[in-house]
């Protein structure tokens, strides 16, 4: 598969090289390790990022790609009783695990698991308040990423809130970057994401940016706050 595309090409960004049956099959194998693989290092720009889109009591959100539902109990907690949280994710496993995350704290008869393709979001038009998306959005290859975007756009209410959290091709090259880029191109079961440019993406599909920072793993991480003019 060619480096880039046509549909939402951005030069220097490589092209996703797994299938999505692939890709929920990987998920579903590791969903139970898949905390220690990764929420260490993960939970501190998500907490930035959940910080940013301030959901309030009362409020519908969504989150995409939840994985093991950590922020999905966040989200929860701060809409409260009278609000509503939804999530869609690949995978069936983590479906699971967030589901039982979310009963532990008293949280299920609050929010809404689905298992599917953020492609094809099964919400209705302008029905949500605010979207969470944290290291997802670069899971998807190049051509999709804008008709994600759109998705989110559709879902969301006239001044509706997009928080992405996004490993980041901003900034300088590092060994770091181009060791991650290089283990994706020719290991992509092993390091299924990689870095792109987030805000551009965002911004490019019509939405207004209020925010835009770098926070730092061990390569650079965009954390973008939108709104739908």
């Amino acid at each position: 598969m060619p480096e880039t595309a046509a549909a939402g090409a951005e030069p220097g960004v490589l092209r996703v090289l797994t299938t999505k049956a692939e890709t929920r099959a990987f998920y579903d194998k590791i969903a139970h390790v898949y905390d220690l693989l990764s929420e260490h290092t993960e939970s501190p720009l998500k907490q930035e990022g959940l910080k940013l889109l301030a959901a309030k009591p009362g409020e519908k959100v969504l989150e995409i790609g939840f994985g093991t539902g950590h922020c999905l109990v966040d989200l929860a907690k701060a809409a409260g009783p009278s609000g509503r949280v939804y999530g869609i994710d690949l995978s069936d496993k983590m479906r699971d695990l967030a589901a039982a995350n979310l009963a532990k704290q008293n949280l299920a008869d609050r929010s809404e698991l689905f298992c599917g393709d953020a492609a094809k979001l099964p919400l209705p038009d302008a029905g949500l308040d605010a979207v969470f998306m944290s290291f997802t959005l670069e899971l998807f290859d190049l051509p999709e990423i804008p008709t994600v975007l759109a998705e989110c756009r559709r879902v969301l209410k006239p001044g509706g809130r997009l928080a992405v959290v996004s490993v980041s091709k901003e900034g300088k090259d590092s060994l770091l970057v181009e060791a991650y880029e290089w283990t994706h191109k020719h290991f992509p079961n092993l390091m299924d994401c990689r870095p792109i440019f987030a805000r551009r993406a965002i911004e490019q599909a019509g939405f207004e940016i209020k925010t835009s920072n770098i926070g730092h793993m061990w390569v650079p991480v965009e954390i973008v706050l939108a709104r739908k003019a």
